[in-house]
């Protein structure tokens, strides 16, 4: 192996070494989920087999040989939303290991430079979300807790694993609002409309006495028929049955409900903070996507309204 060969490997096994860090520190420092680590890994280990198959030294990575990396990701047919996180998840760990003196910075200006074009959420209409409550509109305990947490994903804007994540105790009825634990387990309180609360209780008292087991008390608030706490993967399944129920485009994602929920409140007129507030988004930066959907928004209707348009 000649000398470059050698410095060449020896840079992908450092960064190797350093991803397998890095995902340490994710979950020990900043105590992200175990799902969340396991996408960052998963990321990094198919860079580090795209640098050794392709001969790239990763920390002296150049702007040209990301873009190589991106563009081959774009031809396997990834989205523009999968490859952005992944370039996304590699601006972090060169980051840290700048931070780290495991790296230079060169390489980390590399990472940082290039731009992706961003797609917009895709949001529900108001007749998307009455059609998909209606499937749900029964009596029978599978009835009243699918209804129960579709109102409050569309009451909160949280995200699945949130809703999956909530005990009994984090409804607060009387005060109408709901606890709920984030990315990081940081906390926040997201007031509830009567509405959603209005299926909750009718889910507490006629819908989850009939799922708990007698064998397997639990506080967790949404239960699978087999008395267990439903999982993240157990609600995506239930939202998914829901849409095809309701004849809606099946591309349809709970976070669509979470989409809506803030360009609601935009449209509405609620200011970026409060919204970031009660998304749990920790940059404003990421908030602010929605006010373009605002914008789209009232242009489409100032088009459709206008004589001139």
């Amino acid at each position: 192996m000649t000398p470059e060969a050698k410095a060449r490997t020896a840079e992908q096994d450092e960064l190797e070494r350093g991803a397998e860090d890095y995902c340490l520190y994710l979950s020990e420092v900043r105590n992200l989920s175990p799902n969340t680590v396991r996408g960052y890994h998963e990321d990094f280990e198919a860079f580090v087999m795209w640098a050794r198959r392709e001969g790239v030294s990763p920390l002296s990575l150049t702007h040209r040989e990301l873009r190589a990396y991106l563009s081959e990701l774009s031809r396997a047919g990834y989205s523009v939303r999968t490859v952005s996180r992944r370039l996304s998840a590699l601006r972090g760990l060169y980051r840290w290991m700048l931070r780290e003196g495991r790296c230079p910075s060169a390489a980390v200006a590399a990472v940082a430079s290039p731009k992706l074009s961003r797609t917009l959420p895709r949001t529900m209409s108001d007749h998307d979300v009455v059609a998909l409550l209606a499937t749900c509109s029964g009596d029978d305990p599978v009835d009243l807790r699918d209804r129960a947490f579709l109102e409050l994903f569309y009451a909160t804007g949280a995200r699945i694993g949130e809703v999956a994540g909530l005990s009994v105790l984090d409804v607060d009825l009387g005060s109408h609002q709901v606890r709920l634990f984030g990315k990081g387990s940081k906390e926040r309180i997201v007031p509830v409309y009567d509405r959603a609360l209005e299926s909750v209780r009718a889910y507490l008292r006629l819908g989850r006495p009939s799922l708990v087991r007698d064998d397997r008390p639990t506080d967790a608030l949404f239960l699978s028929t087999r008395g267990n706490q439903m999982s993240t993967d157990a609600l995506r399944t239930r939202f998914e049955r829901r849409v095809a129920e309701a004849g809606l485009d099946p591309s349809l994602t709970p976070h669509a409900m979470r989409h809506t929920f803030a360009t609601e409140l935009l449209g509405g007129g609620a200011d970026l903070r409060s919204v970031q507030e009660l998304l749990g988004h920790e940059s404003l930066a990421t908030t602010q996507i929605y006010t373009h959907l605002s914008v789209d928004r009232l242009r489409e209707a100032a088009r459709a309204a206008h004589p001139r348009s």
